[in-house]
Formats: C-alpha cells, structure tokens, sequence
C-alpha cells in the first residue's frame, strides 16, 4: 500500500505528530501494520510483551497453534498427535509430533527435529530466564526418534499436553544459528534475537528496535504462491489514536492492533469509510498488578526483589488495604465509558473460555466507597494527622501506580486515583512508552517485569483455550527477579504453597469438569489474595483496511497468525 519510501514518511509523520504528510501512488506490494507498541525483539523466548510475540510470528513458527475459534491447527506437522491416532502415549506421559516432510528454513536448511530438541534446551536452560518456561511445564525428556519425529516425555501424566511447541509463545527456533546462544548469552546474540531464521512465510529486511520491521517473503515458504504481499512493513511508535486514523480515515496503513481508544472516537473513525473495526473476545484481563514486595528506592539492588518473603510491601499485603482498593473502583464506569463494546466489567483473571469462569467473585461488580472506609476504619487504619491519608503502622498509603502511556488507561488511571482520594490513599500516577514498559531489556528500570512501583496495571492472557499453562504463571519459581533477568511470569511476586498444590493437581487430571473446577479455585485464590484486581474482559480491538482480505481476527494467538493468507483486493 506504501510506496516504498515516501509513503513509509508520510506514515512516520502521521505518528508522530498527527499529520499527514502529501502521498505519492500507491503500491499494491506492500502491506503495513501498525503496533503503536513497537517491538523491542524478535524472540519471544526473551520477552512476553505482546507486541514481540505477534511480530516473531510472522517469522516463527510452532509446531501447531490455535485458528480464530480456539481450535488447533497443524503448522509444520500434518497432524495434530492425539490418543486416537496413537500420538498420545495410553498413560498420557508422552506426546510424539512428526514434522512434515520437505519443511526448510529461511536460509534453505532443512527443519529437522534436532530443532525441536535444541529450542527445549534453549528455553530450559537454567541461565536462560525463558519466558515461555511454564509452557514447558512437568516436561523430562525431549529426543528425536529420527530426522521428523520427536518425542516430548512428561515426568507426570500429562491430560493436556500441548504446552511445548505448540502456539506463539513457544516456536521452534533453529539449532544451527542459536547455537552459541544459551544460557545467560542469550540476551547477548543481538543478531539472532533481532534476525531469527525462521519457517514462517516472511524474513527479516530490517529490524530497528522500538522503530520499524521490514519483512520481504520467505523464498523457502513451504506453500507454493504464498505470501502475497513483497514486504512487510511492521511500525511502531505514535499511539493508538494514530494507528486508528492511518487505517479508517486517511487510509495510509492497512491494519491497527490494539486499538484501546474510547468508543465514541473509535465509531467516528470507521465512520470514514475506508476500513472496519473488528473485536474478538479472548483471554485479555486488563488487571491491576500488587507488587508483594517492597519498590523503595532507598532499598537499592534489594528493590521489589522477593527475597523468600522477607521484603514485604509495607501495606499492599495488609488484607483490608487491598479490599478496600478494589471495592473503591466502579469497573462498569471504566468498561462502559472507556471500553465499550470492546469491555466487560470482570472479578476474574481467568474471564474466558466460559467454562472456567468463576462467579464466586461477582461482587466486585458493585462499587462500595462507604464500605471500602469503613473497612479501614474497623482495621484501625486511619487519617491520624489530618491530611486526607491514612496509614499504617505509621506508613502512610501512597501509591506509585504505574502503566504504558495510552489515553484509555490513562483515563483508567485518573479515575481510580480519584476514587482512592475518596477512601484516604494517595496516588501518584506513572505512565511509560509502551515499548520500553513492555520490553524485556534487563537493563531498563521501567519494565513491568521490573515493577519499580506499588501497583502497575495491564492486559494479560494466554494462547489458546486451555488455562493450565497460564495459572502456572503465578508459582514460586516464576517470581520475576534478577535471576531470570526479570522475564519470570510471576510479576507480582507471590509465593503460594497450597496455590503450587493446585497447579500440580491440575497438571494430573483429565476430565473438562475437574480442570475447570481446579482452574476456577486458582483464580479465586489470586482474586482474593490481594495479588491481582481485575478490571475488565478486554475483547481485541483492531482496524482492517476494507481493501485488505484474508484476515481472521485471532484473540486465541498472533493476530498475525495467517499472514500468509492475507491479499489485496481489488
């Protein structure tokens, strides 16, 4: 859609100030996607923001992962390994995957499964800080049986065994060039965390950190005519405003993700006529996070480190202080007025599928500013010195409250500063540039695997359909730290040893309705922990161009996920 250069400009220009700058003819080569969170790497084994993984997908592949109904799908096998085609062992401790046959990558090497092998040593490298490490959950062993088949071996029966391999978050990268990139170097191979050679139908032009991607075909992409477009070009940076404007009014770009913009706005740019406003409804749970333990700076290098329990929030940890905050918040307010239809008010972590979502929590739904001060009253703590904050143990209750720079949050921010005002908690408000907030650089303070603050606030969820892996984020060993650079899943740094129970429970048991039982106890036990306070049931918003066709808007895995498919009309 872009001339190659001087319309990439003119979009760079619209960005970043909101103007459009003058076009020159339009090509039909070029798609361009808008991620106003620019991406920071291409490696989702070293990072978990968003952005990142839906950018590797288009270069990345797993073995299987999930179409836009939550189904699975093959990817590099030609089928999906299940107990009645005999690719589940009858004790369910293993699963066998047969790569098809013919696959290459990027660079024309054959795929082979001592890729496999080698992406599970990779991610379980004890230096490594994987991100995707809970997907590799209860797994022993992974050999290749021969040149196409690998065999995964589970320590424990395995119901659901579809964690290794299988979707965005954990891809099959090559052996040959990641090889000198284990362990605690792997943050240190620029070249390959910036480039991977990979399967998927694009390969990387160029890569700017926190800029813009440009992809160009795969010359090895195993379906014949397939991708469509010449290149790709993947920006980031502006905001969502921005990206909404250059695909629904102006018609500069052909697909805006993330578009958390107030409906009203959002409505009268699709009223423009040049491209639609899609929403699927997923996993996201915008939530606010409670950091466990203590952010004062004055601590140094022992700032909101876990340090086995020993370095405790000074009052986020208090029962009657977390309560009191979420009963404050009017989450119908901030899913009606800033969401709309693309926002649910939500008690739950776990919002989707519907067969594990608890009801046990509903009665956040109701705001209670009387009941939320009476609470601290009856808890003794109070205002002592009259200047509108109470405190505890002589602490007072103030709060950095932290989140990615975005007008939808930021609005969310100021509400919910004005309604803890109203029960004597004072609040600083922090927001970051989405791609550093979201990045995975071990170096940078403002990471939210960092959490530097007392409360930070975001969407989550998970590929897919099955919860297993995702309530896995929240045991000890994903406590996010220095000893994983900061990548564990485990943000607000809790540690659990009846939640550790469950998660190993639900690791054995097969039947749906016991799964969904034990997935509901886990979300209740982190609702009502105080470790999270969910928000909304975010459904994926994002802008086509109605000149693109082919997309399948995917809340269940990259949206990206079938780039290769993707034409233009006309």
């Amino acid at each position: 859609m872009f001339g190659k250069r001087t319309n990439v400009v003119a979009l760079l220009l619209l960005l970043c100030t909101g103007v459009l700058a003058p076009v020159s003819a339009q090509m039909d080569d070029e798609v361009s996607i808008l991620y106003w969170q620019a991406a920071s790497i291409l490696n989702p084994y070293l990072s978990g923001g968003t952005k990142d993984l839906h950018a590797s997908s288009i270069i990345l592949e797993p073995l299987a992962r999930y179409d836009e109904n939550g189904g699975l799908v093959p990817t590099l096998v030609d089928e999906i390994p299940t107990l009645d085609n005999g690719g589940i062992s009858e004790d369910l401790t293993s699963i066998t995957w047969t790569l098809s046959e013919g696959l290459l990558w990027s660079d024309g090497t054959p795929v082979t499964s001592a890729d496999v092998v080698f992406t599970w040593e990779y991610c379980v490298h004890p230096d490594a800080g994987c991100n995707a490490l809970s997907n590799f959950a209860d797994v022993e062993n992974v050999e290749a049986m021969d040149d196409l088949t690998v065999t995964v071996t589970f320590s424990v029966s395995k119901p659901f065994p579809y964690g290794p391999f299988v979707s965005q978050v954990s891809p099959i990268i090559q052996a040959a060039q990641f090889a000198d990139c284990v362990g605690a170097n792997a943050p240190n191979c620029t070249d390959q965390n910036f480039g991977p050679t990979g399967t998927g139908p694009y390969m990387v032009e160029e890569f700017r950190a926190n800029d813009v991607i440009t992809y160009v075909p795969n010359p090895n992409y195993r379906e014949e005519g397939k991708p469509y477009f010449q290149r790709v070009i993947f920006k980031g940076g502006g905001d969502a405003e921005s990206a909404a404007r250059a695909v629904l009014e102006t018609g500069e770009a052909d697909y805006a993700w993330n578009l958390q913009i107030a409906p009203a706005v959002l409505n009268s740019m699709e009223a423009a006529g040049n491209g639609t406003v899609v929403v699927a409804y997923g996993t996201g749970v915008e939530r606010l996070m409670m950091n466990q333990t203590n952010p004062d700076p004055d601590l140094g290098e022992d700032r909101s480190i876990y340090m086995g329990g020993d370095n405790a929030h000074p009052f986020l940890t208090h029962d009657a202080v977390w309560q009191a905050l979420s009963m404050a918040i009017d989450r119908n307010v901030i899913a009606g007025q800033l969401y709309g239809a693309a926002g649910r008010a939500s008690c739950n972590v776990l919002a989707a599928p519907a067969i594990y979502a608890s009801m046990a929590n509903d009665g956040c739904l109701t705001q209670d500013i009387a009941g939320a001060n009476a609470l601290l009253d009856e808890a003794g703590i109070l205002d002592s010195d009259g200047d509108g904050v109470r405190e505890l143990d002589g602490v007072p209750l103030r709060i950095l409250y932290q989140t990615s720079t975005n007008a939808v949050r930021q609005s969310t921010q100021a509400l919910i500063k004005q309604w803890w005002a109203e029960i004597g908690v004072e609040t600083e408000l922090r927001n970051i540039d989405a791609a550093v907030f979201f990045g995975g650089d071990p170096a940078s303070p403002d990471t939210y695997g960092k959490f530097y603050a007392d409360i930070e606030m975001y969407t989550n969820g998970f590929s897919g359909t099955d919860p297993e892996s995702y309530m896995g984020n929240w045991v000890c060993g994903e406590v996010s730290g220095p000893d994983n650079n900061w990548l564990g899943n485990n943000i607000p740094r809790w540690c659990n040893m009846d939640y550790e129970a469950l998660v190993e429970q639900m690791s054995q048991t097969a039947a749906i309705e016991d799964r969904a039982s034990l997935a509901m106890q886990m979300n209740d036990m982190l609702v009502t922990s105080g470790i999270m306070i969910p928000l909304v049931h975010r459904g994926d918003v994002s802008a086509i161009a109605n000149s693109l066709d082919g997309v399948r808007m995917n809340a269940w895995d990259s949206e990206l996920w079938n780039i290769a498919d993707w034409t233009r009309m006309g």
